[in-house]
């Protein structure tokens, strides 16, 4: 019997390894890019004939020695398609809807992630979706220590039933250049929320920095050592638990108090924020309306944070849990402050909120904020206990066992996003690299002039060409606006991403005009798709188009004034007209009174310093292909900055309406100056 099992075994393995194969990213309604050396690749038995046919153009390899194969197809003259790719070997692979265009690769964090359908005039761009010209290919994102060879995704064709999930940021952009070029063009979307540079760079990339390698070390060896530390809190706690006669009971079964409707009975108010009774396990309810379109795309639940772990119900559904059992899942160390409920789950008119808290150290404080969107949910909740525990000593207290140092997603580990998106692709052929990304990195922004130069020149390196495109998104406008001019880690964020145009075949695109004070998300994403698609028009693709609002060239002292020059001030340098209010949150129709800095100059967002380094709002007029700044509080002015704020406000652009981006004359010591991966 162990024979024929073991013959089974080995057949069954041949077999499987017998048939040639693709990766993700090969498969039906794919857009290959138009060059003279297009890789696809895939597996096959060391040695066995692999050929590849399309549109009358066969390639032939053999497996190699690990089970791999490649070849090369010539679509520099191509046409369009739609053509069947054929891979032949053991077994025949027929991939259909194969169509040759422009392949870009667009990633960064969540505001390349956000989805059409979540931003703003959705129903129209949905109606209004492209033909089979435009496509998608996302990621499944996966972190990796290691790095992987294959991915999961798969290609989608733009129509009235797709578009509505594809990166608002990638559609608006292809479907500008289709319009434009006249040829398919397919966008690669690896896009992660909330990640920083150093998890998109490789090994090598980080190790070429000894400040990042000594980061990257560091943060290894916590993800390393968590693991054990976070045994051994499970088995520490489970004894002071069962010692101290606090150990939690079935939350399954007490799980109908999660309920949208049950009776009033047992159930007592409470304020939030505010202390609960002394400790035990407790459930929190709350009914809140939510107008109509407020749940739109999702809508963000924050509970702050609080020393216990909890379940959070949604209309009766768990939503999230957290356990210290839960190891090494999502458990206590996984907790965070924010929550989003899909729209799948939010409606329109009433939901309910209930929290089971399970309070073992004592009473638990609700600090806040807590939000729903932008509901605030302070005030009245609704209390029940469930278990009471008996009142701890202090000695028992003091000994109580505490989790390990808050774990950070696993998205955050160094080079995991690379591992486990970008290494996968990195194969695939490609026009260039779209890239909106940097929130994340905002607290170390002097740090991003190293990390983003280096992230580049390796990708570039991983497709084999040192000269792939890289467009890029300057991060926009966030957070109050300032009364007065100052120091700004955002700011110097946005210059470090300027700096990164130094290199060869980069392009910014300024995205000042479309952020939210009150939302890091700005629902405006067809200018942003637009703006990269000009720097690829006119760099990429030779249209002679504009593709940059004014750039700073240098600033002369004149007497009390200092004058300004500016490259790309195509058709003249423009003082836009200024808006009476700006955005605090676009999805909730929020808007705030616009209040000037300058009330009586022609352009808004200088700034002037003198020799005691205290900045001033400025005056700033327009004079030919210059600008005139100047103040009366600086008589004798050493520097000048422009729109050098978290949200700056600013109106200088050019004839074609294109902002100028932020920047300074001066070489202050940085805000983030020291602060290091």
């Amino acid at each position: 019997m162990r024979a024929i099992l073991l013959v089974l075994t080995l057949f069954t393995a041949l077999t499987a390894h017998a048939e040639v194969s693709l990766p993700a990213i090969i498969s039906h309604h794919m857009v290959l890019q138009k060059s003279a050396s297009v890789p696809l690749w895939g597996h096959a038995d060391p040695g066995e004939s692999v050929s590849v046919a399309l549109n009358g153009q066969t390639v032939t390899t053999t497996g190699s020695a690990d089970g791999k194969w490649r070849v090369f197809l010539d679509l520099e003259n191509s046409p369009i398609g739609p053509f069947e790719l054929t891979v032949q070997g053991k077994n025949q692979l027929v991939i259909t809807d194969v169509v040759v265009g422009e392949v870009w690769l667009a990633g960064g964090q969540s505001n390349m992630a956000w989805s059409l359908r979540d931003g703003e005039k959705c129903a129209a761009e949905t109606l209004a979706s492209p033909s089979p010209h435009v496509r998608e290919f996302t990621v499944t994102l996966v972190s990796s220590a290691e790095p992987l060879d294959d991915c999961k995704g798969v290609w989608k064709v733009a129509s009235p039933n797709t578009v509505g999930a594809f990166s608002a940021v990638g559609y608006y952009f292809a479907r500008m250049m289709s319009k434009e070029i006249g040829v398919p063009v397919g966008i690669i979307n690896t896009a992660w929320s909330g990640t920083p540079i150093e998890g998109w760079m490789s090994d090598a990339a980080l190790d070429a920095s000894p400040d990042l390698k000594a980061g990257k070390e560091k943060r290894i060896a916590v993800f390393d050592q968590h693991p054990a530390k976070r045994q051994a809190f499970a088995q520490a706690f489970a004894k002071w638990a069962r010692d101290t006669s606090r150990e939690d009971s079935s939350a399954a079964a007490a799980a109908p108090l999660a309920a949208p409707e049950i009776s009033p009975e047992g159930w007592s108010p409470v304020k939030l924020p505010g202390e609960l009774p002394g400790s035990g396990v407790f459930w929190l309810r709350r009914t809140v309306d939510l107008p109509p379109g407020a749940a739109n795309g999702g809508v963000n639940l924050i509970l702050g944070a609080f020393d216990g772990f909890d379940q959070v119900y949604w209309n009766g559904e768990l939503l999230v849990a957290t356990d210290w059992k839960d190891f090494p899942g999502s458990g206590y160390e996984r907790r965070p402050p924010l929550y989003l409920v899909r729209n799948g789950n939010a409606r329109e008119g009433e939901n309910t909120i209930s929290l089971r808290v399970y309070a073992p150290w004592g009473p638990v404080r609700f600090n806040g904020p807590l939000r729903l969107g932008n509901v605030d949910l302070a005030g009245e909740w609704l209390l029940r206990n469930e278990k009471e525990f008996p009142p701890l000593n202090p000695a028992a207290l003091a000994n109580a066992p505490r989790p390990p140092q808050v774990l950070p997603s696993l998205a955050e580990r160094p080079s995991a996003l690379f591992n486990g998106v970008m290494n996968p692709l990195s194969h695939y052929g490609l026009r260039g690299f779209l890239w909106y990304q940097g929130e994340s990195n905002v607290p170390r922004a002097w740090q991003y002039r190293t990390a983003f130069p280096l992230f580049i020149a390796d990708l570039r390196q991983r497709w084999g060409r040192g000269d792939l495109p890289f467009y890029f998104c300057q991060l926009a406008e966030f957070q109050q606006k300032s009364a007065t001019p100052g120091e700004s880690a955002w700011a110097e964020l946005r210059e470090a991403q300027t700096t990164a145009l130094k290199m060869p075949n980069t392009g910014q695109a300024i995205l000042l005009g479309t952020g939210e004070a009150a939302d890091i998300h700005p629902r405006n994403k067809k200018d942003v798709g637009e703006r990269l698609a000009r720097l690829a028009l006119a760099k990429t693709y030779g249209q002679a188009i504009p593709f940059s609002g004014p750039v700073f060239a240098s600033a002369h002292r004149d007497g009390k004034t200092i004058r300004v020059k500016f490259t790309h001030a195509d058709g003249g340098i423009v003082a836009a007209p200024l808006s009476a209010t700006h955005d605090l949150r676009s999805a909730a129709g929020e808007t705030a009174p616009l209040t000037r800095n300058s009330p009586g100059s022609e352009l808004e967002g200088f700034a002037l310093c003198g020799s005691d380094k205290k900045w001033h709002w400025a005056d700033a007029k327009i004079d030919r292909d210059l600008v005139i700044v100047s103040s009366p509080h600086v008589p004798s002015p050493v520097a000048v900055r422009y729109a050098w704020a978290d949200n700056p406000t600013g109106n200088l652009t050019n004839a074609s309406g294109l902002p100028a981006g932020p920047f300074r004359s001066d070489e202050l010591p940085a805000r983030t100056l020291d602060l290091k991966y």
